[in-house]
């Protein structure tokens, strides 16, 4: 089993430590062996390399070298129905991804690396959530839901970029659905409905692997790469 993590790779980012226990220990759990690799978004000029692996995992830590190649990258494991885990940095880009490819928006951008991008799908949150851990609300019926139950779970965060309120109906109607909120109601997952797994969350399940504890989301996620 092979999975792709795409960002830049820096052992002083917590969650780029975390993520190899996490995957190693859902590889244990399955009675698998698992390797990765740290593909970096400067290099990834070309994205069909990720047809070597058996999913993508878009790692935290954003801005990345380059915003064109990391969204290039998302959008090969979207048509290829690759399984995808977007977390923080990876879930925002993946709004962008959708919003400019599918949706036809294609001036959608963060303001962290565009403040004057026509359209800011993604911007500064009113409270940053860095370094706390919050309630979510899995969507009923969403893929959130459907894997960790629809009771309220306190999740960790190192955010101060989210889905903007203003542009949240793009989304209605679409397969890119909300899967998860916080108590006042805003977006922290979103998942394409219909595919193996294509999951973006704001929060970073990955972090639950260094207090020894596996999540639901990396667990289905390797499990769907697994298959």
């Amino acid at each position: 089993m092979r999975i792709a993590l795409i960002g830049d790779h820096s052992e002083e980012v917590t969650a780029h430590r975390a993520i190899p226990v996490a995957l190693d220990m859902e590889a244990a759990a399955l009675g698998l062996e698992v390797s990765f690799a740290w593909l970096g978004t400067a290099r990834l000029d070309d994205p069909s390399v990720l047809a070597e692996y058996d999913a993508g995992w878009v790692v935290p830590a954003s801005p990345y070298a380059d915003f064109d190649n990391a969204l290039a990258a998302i959008r090969y494991l979207r048509e290829a129905d690759m399984p995808f885990l977007g977390t923080c940095g990876g879930y925002q880009h993946m709004l962008v991804e959708y919003a400019r490819n599918v949706l036809g928006y294609p001036a959608a951008g963060i303001t962290e690396i565009d403040p004057t991008c026509g359209m800011p799908l993604v911007s500064a949150l009113t409270c940053a959530l860095v370094e706390v851990s919050e309630p979510v609300l899995p969507e009923p019926g969403g893929l959130v839901a459907r894997l960790c139950g629809e009771a309220q779970q306190d999740e960790s965060y190192r955010c101060s970029f989210g889905l903007n309120p203003k542009y949240a109906g793009i989304f209605d109607g679409s397969g890119l659905r909300v899967a998860a909120r916080d108590r006042d109601g805003a977006v922290r997952a979103m998942a394409l409905e219909g595919r193996r797994f294509f999951l973006g969350t704001a929060f970073r399940p990955e972090r639950a692997a260094l207090v020894g504890r596996r999540h639901p989301v990396v667990a289905a996620f390797v499990a769907a790469a697994a298959a």
